[in-house]
């Protein structure tokens, strides 16, 4: 609840503040099942809004769709502001904008192989580290010859091109061996199943359609329907994951302001460390640690503290823990570990305190004035002023098509991208095989037209001088023709020899 200009969170001895301009320092929400961490971050949330400050959280239960709606009255809540003593409570609906990955329950949310990147991808694919390095190249090899990678199409055109030309790609790239392409375009139809085609693809989510006040300034609650989502883990969380990193990516450095440019509420955050590569956790913990100087303040919810890498819970300065059970020495421990976090409290006894936390109870610290953990308080938490639990499907359609952005997600688009050129690139080199293949065969003729006079003239070469003329028209004698021809030969001879002597005898007289 915004009061005084805070966010106040709950009362015990004295009221819980948060300051606005330590908001930005992060925080945490932790606590066993059932304890009220919903309560508390349905509180911080419409708080948020009434500042001003648009939030982002993501509904795994179904039960956060209420902020919507305007509160009734409940003996529950009413004991309750009875007992912290609020003056200027009331019930109220707040502006929210409702998300879904799979855009049945809100606005679609989509984003493009190459924003998601190869890092995110392959956590998403469960891919190993040799297939993660294949992916890495595969997505270079599509930036350094200006191919799009949109959607999944694309990924699996630019997976079967570099398989059918990996030994091209080897000297300059690395091995890219075809069984490898083989596992991943298989990880890539798991994929599709699970309705990866839905969240890959245009128009790809602008950002700061996030980042908007309502027409009474208060913040927009953004709400991610998850309830279908979470069913798949790693998707929900490398979504997560994308979704910061986008932030980070587009927005200025500010510096510290009075108030937060917008909040994000990260339910169930271990899901987002589990099983994560090195190199993502190192990511993670980058952006967390400098994502504040953009105004950005970042809320993880979970179980306990130790769900969280040491270096990202050195960043949450606002914490807030609900009750732990502890039946096992291991449950024990991460206990004496929340207790240690807070600042101590001489009038409480916080580990203690931690198993004896009432639902709606916390132990809260938050940044003071100058940045410093405040004193650990115990304190009940401020009721919602919004509806408790989900809402009606007509009245969520109702919201989903009366919101400003109605109509600009909806369509998908499917323009021209790597699936499209790669078959153009591939027409080409079929048509380019064709005019070489008839060149070919031309030549080949020729060729052979060429050999054949040539053995012609060869043959004609070796014929005896003798034997040969110049008329076309000749051919060998039979054996008849040249007898015939050498008795005319004879008888020419003799009449010959007797008109000579006739001639001769002539003379003498």
């Amino acid at each position: 609840m915004f009061s005084k200009d805070k966010i106040w969170i709950g009362k015990g001895n004295l009221p819980v503040y948060l300051l606005p301009h330590m908001a930005n320092r992060h925080g945490l929400i932790a606590g066993a099942t059932g304890t009220g961490k919903t309560v508390t971050l349905k509180v911080l949330a419409e708080s948020f809004s009434d500042l001003g400050v648009p939030v982002f959280l993501a509904d795994i239960k179904g039960d956060i769709a209420g902020l919507a709606i305007k509160g009734i009255p409940n003996p529950n809540v009413e004991e309750r502001v009875s007992q912290l003593a609020i003056d200027d409570f009331s019930y109220q609906a707040f502006p929210v904008q409702f998300w879904d990955l799979y855009g049945q329950d809100g606005h679609p949310v989509r984003t493009t192989i190459s924003e998601m990147g190869s890092l995110l991808l392959a956590r998403i694919l469960k891919l190993n580290d040799t297939q993660s390095s294949v992916l890495n190249i595969i997505f270079q090899i599509a930036d350094d010859k200006g191919l799009l990678l949109i959607d999944l199409k694309d990924l699996r055109a630019m997976l079967q091109y570099v398989g059918e030309h990996n030994k091209e790609f080897t000297l300059s790239y690395g091995n890219i061996p075809k069984q490898t392409i083989g596992a991943i375009q298989r990880s890539l139809v798991s994929l599709a199943s699970e309705g990866g085609d839905l969240f890959f693809g245009e128009p790809d989510l602008d950002i700061f359609d996030w980042m908007k006040t309502s027409y009474d300034g208060r913040g927009f609650i953004n709400i991610l329907h998850s309830v279908k989502l979470y069913q798949n883990p790693t998707l929900y969380s490398t979504f997560l994951l994308w979704m910061l990193s986008e932030i980070f990516e587009s927005l200025p450095e500010v510096g510290d302001l009075e108030k937060p440019k917008m909040v994000f509420f990260f339910d169930e955050a271990h899901l987002l460390f589990r099983d994560a590569p090195k190199p993502l956790l190192e990511k993670i913990e980058q952006v967390v640690r400098l994502i504040r100087s953009k105004g950005i303040g970042i809320y993880f919810i979970t179980q306990t503290p130790m769900d969280l890498p040491q270096n990202v819970l050195n960043q949450l300065g606002n914490r807030i823990q609900h009750a732990l059970r502890a039946y096992t020495p291991a449950e024990i421990k991460k206990i004496e570990a929340a207790a240690e976090s807070f600042r101590p409290n001489p009038a409480i006894d916080t580990k203690t305190a931690i198993t004896e936390l009432a639902t709606g109870e916390a132990l809260i610290s938050c940044l003071d004035e100058e940045g410093r953990p405040g004193i650990v308080e115990r304190a009940f938490i401020l009721p919602p002023q919004s509806q408790f639990g989900t809402i009606g499907d007509e009245s969520r359609k109702k919201l989903i098509a009366s919101s400003a952005l109605y109509g600009k997600y909806e369509r998908t688009l499917d323009r021209e991208s790597a699936f499209e050129q790669l078959q153009n690139i591939a027409e080409e080199e079929k048509n380019r095989a064709m005019e070489l293949e008839q060149i070919t065969k031309t030549e080949l003729e020729s060729r052979k037209q060429t050999q054949n006079t040539d053995y012609n003239r060869e043959q004609w070469d070796s014929v005896p001088p003798r034997n040969k003329t110049t008329n076309r028209g000749y051919r060998r004698q039979t054996p008849l023709e040249k007898a015939t021809n050498a008795v005319f030969s004879t008888i020419g001879r003799e009449v010959g020899k007797t008109l000579i002597r006739g001639i001769l005898g002539s003379l003498k007289k």
